[in-house]
């Protein structure tokens, strides 16, 4: 008996870890805001091609370069890949006020999402940003990438690229 009850414990434990390895590919389900104030589920989240996750701050310098970089070839990525761009930002309830304006004055094309209470950064285990994640057309996430530097939106394009055409991406 005492055998039994072990070898389910353990063949539990295995498909248990198996299951919640499928599910963290997954974008979690997280209520965030729009910047016309609606409530979207994260597990809403989809596109017929890549999705490029961005986490982000108006207070971090180099999550703002990397999305100046990323709209500056938008309309071509977009064009070339179906790419669709979200931009999650993290500014806690005292400045997610700033978020629109910032935003409108930039006049950045993709959209922006409100996570002011890091409900969804947590589900997505973010720690410092900017964080990015690409998500393939099943909405499975396939690539993640902390920090910016000059030069990485030629990366970021390349796995977009591959994302796009199905091949695997192993990063």
């Amino acid at each position: 008996m005492k055998k039994t009850i072990i070898l389910i414990s353990i063949n539990l434990m295995f498909f248990g870890a198996i299951l919640s390895q499928e599910n963290f590919n997954k974008l979690p389900s997280v209520d965030v805001k729009t910047l016309s104030g609606k409530t979207l589920n994260t597990s809403k989240i989809s596109n017929d091609g890549p999705i490029f996750l961005s986490f982000w701050a108006t207070w971090c310098k180099p999550c703002i370069r990397e999305l100046i970089a990323i709209d500056e070839n938008y309309i071509d990525w977009q064009e070339e890949t179906g790419l669709k761009v979200y931009a999650v930002s993290i500014d806690d309830t005292k400045s997610t006020g700033r978020v629109a304006p910032f935003v409108n004055g930039r006049a950045w094309e993709f959209e922006v999402l409100l996570d002011a209470n890091s409900d969804f950064k947590r589900a997505m285990n973010v720690i410092n940003v900017p964080h990015s994640f690409i998500l393939n057309k099943n909405g499975e996430v396939v690539w993640q990438h902390t920090s910016y530097s000059p030069g990485d939106e030629d990366e970021i394009y390349e796995v977009i690229k591959k994302v796009a055409a199905g091949e695997d991406i192993n990063h």
